[in-house]
């Protein structure tokens, strides 16, 4: 058996070698030029170059040091010069290796010459080479925004929620769900009302947890927003159509009662606690109850968790695999262990005595952010698709990006780097200039450090445009963890459609270092938004920016 396969090889490669040879007439195109006849040359001279021809055989996804050495190992075996030769795909194909040979000869060799890379060069035929050359450029797909939905402290609806956002209604109240009594900090952006009628099945409402709620009815009223019926639904493709909805915390709630009951038995423990604590079971329960069979997943980078959902679906649209898709973020961690947990942290503000004014980005007397809960969900439709269904588009996605500040696991990096790097691959991958950038919704969480960072990294990258103007939503509805960048998405999209950027509430005072011509005051401005970014930052250093413009 040893002498049969080493046999088999050996012949394969005085195949590979005669292919080349046979080239002395006919010269492929990609081994001439800068790297022709000298590279041929190489490849067949003296021992040497049986190694590096075969080597240059190997496809580039197994350029493996170790692959190399054992293949300049070979040497031409005793059977090399026998009559009863086999051919390479003997070799890839025979009996003795896979089974049937039946497969004629041209399909077997054609798969390995479109591994790629310049080294198979060699096994490529000139009708294959014209092929590739025929094939036509690939149309860039563009990425607009037709559908909307949220579920916050100071509204359910994107326009009332925006409206609000306008006036400078606050969101942030003391907590109601739970006894606070013992607890340093007894505010946050709770959800005061919130319902699923007519959303969620009443049964799945008493199961789930609220984060999984919140994306649910966020989800399917973005889905309503876009003027989706249940008609057109059975027209489309559901194969191009997915959803990436993700959280920073998952079901924390669920997952806390599992343990409370298991004080007790596993018995009493509630037998759907492990999918319905997952982060990934929003996505997937939307998915099933749509019949959406496109990407499906969720992503968890902290409080970055929406932004990175939101450039990872619109990725999916522009590389075709799908046409739609809904994303965003969701989390509901104002709950014993999730206060408990951001207390111990030393995070959170704890001005208990005046709610509203608690959460101030940017201002002298910040004392740390506020909890807020809910979700934000945004249909990404490709534009073709969008226009063939006459859908009304709200605003065009221009790309994005993400960088890691490799740094602290909660603190920022001093000198903003992991930011500015961040935000410059956003402009680079979008093919935006600075200056076209007038709007910013800022991460700003009413933090001492994070606030003046991303500042100053804003000013590192838009200092000189004078047109400029920077707010922060959190001011009125607190941090919501992995659903902020989705939330102020939604925020950052309706100042598109409205001219309007809402105000800086509480930034009474402001911090010396900050310039109040960059910033936007007490009261909404009216501005005419070229390009706007939205900035998302979360705990491990992650850092995430996207992009949107007026659609043109």
């Amino acid at each position: 058996m040893a002498a049969a396969t080493s046999s088999m090889f050996c012949t394969w490669f005085v195949g590979a070698c005669i292919s080349v040879t046979c080239e002395n007439d006919q010269q492929s195109p990609i081994l001439s030029g800068r790297r022709g006849s000298s590279r041929r040359r190489r490849l067949l001279s003296g021992g040497g170059g049986r190694a590096q021809l075969a080597s240059s055989l190997i496809p580039a996804w197994c350029g493996s040091s170790s692959i190399q050495g054992l293949m300049s190992s070979f040497e031409p075996c005793n059977e090399f010069y026998s009559s009863r030769g086999l051919s390479s795909s003997d070799f890839l194909f025979g009996d003795s290796i896979f089974g049937s040979r039946d497969v004629p000869r041209r399909r077997r060799i054609q798969p390995a010459a479109s591994w790629s890379g310049e080294a198979m060069a060699v096994a490529v035929q000139p009708s294959m080479e014209g092929a590739i050359k025929k094939k036509p450029p690939i149309k860039h797909r563009r990425v607009v925004v037709t559908g909307m939905g949220v579920e916050t402290s100071i509204g359910h609806d994107p326009d009332v929620f925006y409206n609000n956002l306008l006036e400078g209604v606050s969101g942030i109240s003391e907590i109601e769900g739970f006894d606070i009594s013992n607890y340093p900090t007894k505010i946050a952006g709770e959800i005061k009302s919130f319902s699923t009628e007519g959303w969620v099945a009443p049964k799945l409402s008493k199961r789930m947890d609220k984060f999984m709620l919140y994306m649910l009815t966020a989800g399917k009223k973005a889905l309503a927003d876009s003027g989706i019926t249940e008609d057109f639904m059975e027209q489309m493709d559901k194969t191009k159509c997915g959803v990436l909805i993700g959280s920073a915390m998952g079901g924390m709630k669920v997952f806390n009662d599992a343990i409370e009951a298991l004080r007790i038995s596993y018995k009493k423990m509630n037998p759907f606690c492990v999918p319905f604590a997952t982060t990934n079971m929003g996505s997937a329960m939307l998915a099933m109850d749509l019949g959406w069979m496109g990407p499906n997943y969720s992503i968890s980078t902290a409080c970055a968790t929406s932004n990175f959902c939101i450039l990872n679906a619109a990725n999916h649209i522009i590389r075709g695999e799908a046409d739609l898709m809904l994303c965003g973020g969701s989390d509901a961690v104002i709950i014993p262990i999730g206060l408990g947990g951001f207390v111990a942290c030393r995070a959170l503000s704890q001005r208990n005595n005046d709610p509203t004014k608690a959460s101030r980005p940017w201002d002298n007397n910040r004392d740390g952010f506020v909890m807020g809960e809910g979700a934000g969900v945004l249909l990404l439709e490709e534009l073709e698709h969008a226009k063939a269904r006459g859908a009304t588009i709200y605003a065009e996605f221009l790309g994005g990006s993400f960088t890691c500040d490799a740094y602290h696991m909660t603190e920022p990096h001093p000198d903003g780097a992991g930011v500015i790097l961040c935000i410059e691959k956003a402009l680079a991958q979008s093919g935006v200039s600075r200056e076209d950038v007038n709007y910013i919704n800022a991460h700003a969480t009413s933090t001492q450090a994070g606030d003046l960072k991303e500042y100053q990294a804003l000013l590192h990258c838009f200092g000189h445009n004078k047109e400029l103007r920077v707010n922060s939503t959190k001011s009125m509805i607190g941090h919501l963890l992995g659903a902020a960048g989705a939330v102020e998405a939604v925020a950052t999209v309706q100042a598109i459609r409205t001219g309007w950027v809402h105000p800086n509430i509480n930034l009474d005072s402001p911090d010396e270092r900050v310039d109040m011509n960059v910033l936007v005051g007490p009261k909404k401005e009216k501005l005419k938004v070229k390009v706007a970014l939205s900035n998302s930052f979360g705990f491990g250093g992650h850092n995430s920016s996207i992009l949107f413009a007026p659609y043109q």
